[in-house]
């Protein structure tokens, strides 16, 4: 909407040019998004169900009774004002009814207060399949990978089910993260503002995609944009879900924001990235995932001796506060994403 009117507009009065300016529109986007989760939230959460704790979670009465679901209020927040500033695309519209769906099923899950895991797992799956489809648009895609100076070009057969199974595993990974206040949107909205970066002003940029070897992603900039607009979301959801929360995000807010990592990994070229920019999620919750699928269906025991997700361990067995959770795993990320990143662009 926004661009549209900088286009129409800016003969008529000048500074109507900076509706196309991404830097512009991703800045007030990120800023009206921020505000209004903000000020939506106290404001409309006593609607939502409420936590009924986790068993043999740590220090899950704390949370019991708190209102949950909080993504069923920032999530289309997230839709409107992507929809308000990103330029249009039908591939976008797509990519935003795919996360409002999630935001469903997560919501749906809470409500009822625990759907069968076989039963969200499909779901997931389904979600998951119709994004990779809406992304590669039964197109051929281009991706690169570590160590490799070209490119690869993936036909739609081998694309969508690789697709499929990354945003699959993240929706979960994220999901199984959500367990410390602050945790779990704190590392989403570092692998939202490095995403961001990546799609903008590497693989989004002419001249430094082709010096790194890169594929040029003519899209890149308007996934940038996505990505700075759920920063936005989570920043607002922030500040009233900061040790004690006053409110939880629930499944209603993991599973999209898990489903968007995914997608924008997918957007930027190299499925290898979700390992760069979500590493802590990775180990925190999909290792708990592997754990159980191997014991469950193939009856092998790995890491018996630690507690999954690995939040949870780190509390009971090392004596760890949620403040010192929270600190360490974000110090983690911040700095092992950098360091991953020069490895994977520079070492090829």
């Amino acid at each position: 909407m926004l661009p549209w009117l900088g286009q129409h507009l800016m003969q008529l009065f000048g500074p109507f040019r900076l509706f196309n300016s991404y830097l512009f529109l991703g800045g007030i986007g990120t800023a009206i998004a921020a505000l209004a989760t903000w000020y939506s939230l106290p404001r409309l959460w006593d609607f939502l169900p409420r936590d009924r704790g986790r068993a043999h979670a740590v220090n899950s009465e704390q949370s019991r009774g708190k209102p949950v679901g909080a993504g069923l209020i920032f999530v289309p927040i997230f839709a409107i004002v992507a929809l308000l500033v990103i330029p249009f695309d039908w591939r976008v519209v797509g990519i935003v009814a795919c996360v409002l769906l999630s935001t469903l099923e997560g919501y749906l899950d809470d409500r009822s207060h625990g759907w069968s895991e076989y039963v969200l797992g499909l779901m997931d799956l389904g979600i998951s399949l119709i994004a990779a489809m809406t992304l590669c648009q039964f197109h051929d895609y281009e991706i690169w990978l570590p160590l490799l100076k070209t490119s690869i070009m993936l036909s739609p057969w081998l694309f969508v089910p690789l697709t499929t199974l990354v945003l699959w595993l993240m929706i979960n990974a994220t999901n199984c993260t959500d367990g410390v206040d602050g945790l779990s949107a704190s590392l989403a909205i570092l692998a939202f503002i490095y995403l961001g970066g990546i799609l903008y002003g590497i693989v989004g940029h002419t001249e430094i995609s082709r010096y790194l070897l890169v594929p040029h992603y003519v899209e890149g900039a308007n996934w940038a944009l996505m990505a700075l607009i759920m920063v936005g979301c989570l920043v607002g959801y922030l500040w009233h879900n900061s040790l004690p929360s006053a409110v939880l995000m629930g499944d209603a807010g993991s599973r999209p924001m898990g489903l968007l990592i995914g997608i924008l990994v997918m957007a930027a070229g190299n499925p290898f990235l979700i390992f760069v920019v979500a590493s802590i999620v990775l180990v925190n919750g999909a290792t708990g995932l592997l754990k159980v699928a191997l014991l469950r269906f193939f009856k092998i025991k790995i890491f018996r001796s630690i507690r999954y997700p690995l939040h949870d361990h780190v509390r009971h067995t090392l004596g760890w506060s949620n403040t010192q959770v929270l600190v360490r795993f974000v110090l983690l990320q911040a700095v092992g994403t950098p360091i991953l990143l020069i490895l994977l662009f520079k070492v090829r």
